[in-house]
This record gives C-alpha cells, structure tokens and sequence, in this order.
C-alpha cells in the first residue's frame, strides 16, 4: 500500500513505481485549498535576469521562450507552465531561479500566446499540444548535441511534457523529466473543478481563458463563428465551443480522449519521477494512474496532502519551504551527475543513465516516513 492507493498484486519480484512522498505539509498551511493559493498569492517572485528569445515555428507561428543563465555553458532544464501561465508565475520563477543558482541554463516555454502578446495563427495551445515542445527540443538538441538536457512540467505543462514522452519513448532526447501536479484523465478534471470549493479554479481559470481569447480574436479573424464567451461558464463548455474545434477535435469528450497523459504513460522510456498529491483540488482522485498505467521508467511519489502545485511545508509561517525545488534539485542533479560523466569518459567506461533510477533515491529517503504511516 502506498499512501493508500492498492498496488497490483503479484508483482512482488517489480520495483515499486507508486510510492510515498516525503513531503509534509506545513502545519500552518494543512488544508488543501490553502496549499495550492498560498504560493499563488503569497510567495514573493523571485528575481531573474532573463533574457527572452522569440522562436519561429514551421507553420509561421511564434512561441516566446525566458532563458536564465544565457551565455553559459552546461545542462539545460527546460520548464513547462500550466493553464495560463507564464514567466510570471510563481513555481515557474522559482524552478528557474533555482536552476540559476545551481550554474545551470533554464528555459521556460511559454505556450503560444502566454508571453504576453496573442499569437498569430488562430490556434493556441491546450493539454496535448506537443508540436511546439517537440520543434523546441529538437533544436536544442540539434544545436548542442552532448549538452544534457532535462524538462520540468507543472500541471497542463506536465499534461504534455507526459504525452510527448510517450510519443517519443527511447528517441526523447531529455536525460530525464519531471512531472507535477498532472491532470493525467482530462474528463475527470473538468468534472473535478465543477464540484464544491474547486469551482473557484473554475472561475478564475476560465475567466483568464475567456479574456485570452478575447484579446486574440480581436487582432484577428475567428475561423469560425463563437459564441458569446461570457456564457461559457465550464471548462467542458468552453472547451466543446472553443478549443476543440480550434485544434480539429470533434468536441471536448474527443479532445480529452486524445490528449490526456494516462494512456501515453505506458510508452515513457526516459527515467521521469511524477510528484502528485492525492488531495489536489483541481485533477482529482479517479484521473492518478495505477501501477498498470506506468512503465519502468516512471516512478509517482504520492503524498496526501500538498494541494496543487502548492507542497509547501517549513514551521514558520513567515518562512516557508517550496518543498518541490528541493526535491526536484536532488533528481536532476542525480541525472545531470550521470550524463556529463556519460559525455566525459570513454563509451566503455560510462555508466548508464538507467542507473540513476529515480526509485532509489526516493525509496532511500521515503523510506523511514513511509514505514511511520
């Protein structure tokens, strides 16, 4: 049993990919609500000297990208935002500011049209989008063939960063990913922020996402008649009015269908760790993959609390501790440890990346707060 989520039976001979965080909630910050706004609307933005660089993508398009550390040398973590995010949110200022301070490069992808200014094209970008993630890394790769690479996504970014992996599988040219916070079944989502408190991220989500497009289609023609946006008060709504007809679904239940992560989880060949929370108020129980969903190379470290993208813990109100950086610096420094020794020793004397199994670090550190519960 990890964190009281059943593992399949008979699998005793298999390393656990399902296991127990060892996050612990801030004794201030206990309720799951508090956890996913408290960063939100409290944490102070990090400062950043970032130098922005406009991508031109194949299909005349642009996508904007933040980079921190330009001019340097060495690996490079590429972070992926959520629903309407951006350079200015929270958990993406911090990811980057930590990458800064560790020497590395970082590279947050604004998904098109979050940058600040409406994209060009009529569509956008939405849940299983991988194009532009996909022309990115490749160029990146291209450009600086042994550089080792890795990608942090949270929560709609981790929804694709997921999916591409498993449309790439053993040709994703990352040496590892994270994944936080990920609405893994779409339906259950939308579902999920209909209900009880959660439908305040539906306000305030949806009316960012009316505004957006909006703005959009004021600079440009709509290629299709919309409707009046402010009638559109769900995400199934706006989604079966807006984005699926926009990026050729045949409405929402189909765009959710394809382009939820769950069913691409099983192709993932990249060592990818996933940090979820059983309490998040906007994914929802029913959409957290069981041990079947995964592959070898995943390892889902459960905790039953942390909200959504909150994880925030420390004694001290007036001191919190963004627990996910800690813990996402201690994955990638295994890894990025592992490819420049791959990259600096001879072919027979390199060690493998596989070696650096996300399994064991966070069985050895889990283990004592897991053996408590």
């Amino acid at each position: 049993m990890a964190n009281g989520f059943s593992l399949p039976c008979g699998n005793d001979h298999l390393i656990e990919m399902i296991i127990n965080s060892t996050f612990k909630p801030a004794w201030w910050l206990r309720n799951r609500h508090a956890q996913t706004m408290f960063p939100t609307f409290f944490r102070r933005p990090a400062k950043l000297a970032i130098h922005r660089e406009r991508i031109e993508l194949p299909d005349g398009d642009f996508a904007d990208c933040d980079w921190v550390g330009h001019g340097r040398n060495g690996p490079i973590v590429i972070v992926l935002h959520g629903l309407e995010g951006s350079i200015d949110s929270s958990y993406a200022r911090g990811m980057l500011a930590l990458v800064d301070r560790l020497g590395w490069r970082g590279a947050l992808l604004h998904f098109r049209g979050c940058s600040g200014e409406p994209n060009r094209l009529p569509i956008g970008y939405h849940s299983g989008f991988t194009v532009d993630l996909n022309f990115f890394v490749s160029r990146l790769r291209a450009a600086e063939p042994a550089t080792p690479l890795a990608a942090v996504g949270y929560s709609l970014g981790g929804n694709v960063l997921l999916k591409w992996l498993g449309e790439r599988g053993r040709s994703a040219p990352v040496a590892t990913a994270v994944a936080v916070s990920v609405p893994f079944d779409l339906a259950v989502a939308a579902d999920t922020v209909e209900q009880g408190a959660s439908r305040i991220y539906n306000w305030y989500l949806l009316r960012s996402m009316r505004r957006s497009t909006a703005r959009k289609f004021t600079r440009i023609d709509a290629p299709f008649p919309l409707p009046k946006l402010r009638t559109l008060r769900t995400f199934r709504q706006f989604d079966d009015a807006v984005t699926a007809p926009l990026h050729g679904f045949h409405g929402a239940e189909d765009y959710y269908r394809r382009a939820s992560s769950r069913q691409y989880l099983g192709g993932i060949r990249v060592p990818t760790l996933i940090l979820h929370s059983a309490d998040d108020p906007l994914t929802g129980p029913r959409g957290i993959p069981t041990q079947e969903d995964l592959s070898p190379a995943i390892t889902l470290e459960l905790s039953q609390n942390g909200g959504h993208v909150g994880f925030v813990a420390g004694r001290r109100p007036w001191r919190p501790v963004y627990w996910l950086e800690t813990r996402i610096r201690a994955h990638l420094m295994q890894y990025f440890e592992a490819a420049t020794a791959a990259v600096s020793q001879p072919a027979e004397a390199a060690p493998a990346l596989a070696a650096a199994d996300p399994r064991v670090f966070a069985a050895g550190s889990a283990g004592s707060s897991a053996a408590g519960k």
